[in-house]
């Protein structure tokens, strides 16, 4: 099998398995009364998982860039649903609050966006992983664990609970490590993991909602780049 044709069979693979979870969170939120919520965090982890995918790209060929097509065109879908779509499509009830669209133009857009970025300019990376990784997993569980059992609320720039604060730096720290070692494993060092998890975790607690999606990875990449 020549490169190109590992890379676009993997690329396919990245739209099957996107499209599945949007259709899968659909059904769990029209049927199953899934919260809204729930299942915009649950695609958003889904999401930052797509990382996974990278370690099927062979680098030896310029198709390895197609890695972002999905992200390119979730870029474009994104756009247009944020714009037009109906309060019943599927993006619409599986990556917002509260069912209304314009939402998709904020933080889904945002990490598309930050996505794109770090499998392009930030391709097989250590800063552009992390980056990926503490937003998909860490930024994804914090909210679900802290509306769900956050008991101790404290307050910078929105409400936040130390239960998802602490669960941001378990999972992010997690999904780290278990991302450089099936990417890049000869770049595996736990403490510089831990301290840059730490520096996304801090980031969360102190972002707005939505901006965050920017914020994280581009503090990550600033600190993996310049001081760890």
């Amino acid at each position: 099998m020549t490169p190109f044709l590992q890379n676009l069979i993997v690329t396919a693979l990245t739209f099957i398995y996107v499209f599945g979870l949007v259709a899968v969170m659909n059904f769990c939120v029209t049927r199953l009364n899934l919260s809204p919520d729930i299942s915009r965090k649950v695609t958003h982890i889904g999401a930052g998982s797509l990382i996974g995918f990278l370690a099927l790209y062979n680098d030896s060929n310029w198709s390895k860039y197609l890695n972002v097509t999905i992200f390119v065109v979730w870029i474009v879908l994104l756009i247009h649903k944020g714009l037009f779509a109906s309060d019943e499509d599927e993006a619409v009830k599986t990556m917002t609050r509260n069912g209304d669209k314009s939402e998709l133009l904020k933080g889904p857009l945002y990490f598309v966006i930050v996505a794109t970025i770090c499998g392009t300019l930030f391709y097989k990376t250590f800063p552009g992983i992390i980056a990926i990784a503490t937003l998909g997993w860490g930024d994804g569980i914090a909210p679900i664990i802290g509306s769900r059992y956050g008991k101790l609320k404290y307050e910078v720039l929105s409400t936040k609970s130390v239960e998802g604060t602490v669960s941001m730096l378990v999972a992010a720290f997690a999904a780290s490590v278990f991302f450089i070692w099936l990417i890049i494993p000869s770049e595996l060092n736990i403490m510089r993991i831990l301290l840059l998890t730490i520096i996304a975790t801090v980031v969360e607690a102190c972002s707005p909602k939505e901006i965050d999606n920017i914020l994280i990875p581009t503090v990550v990449i600033l600190a993996a780049l310049t001081f760890i």
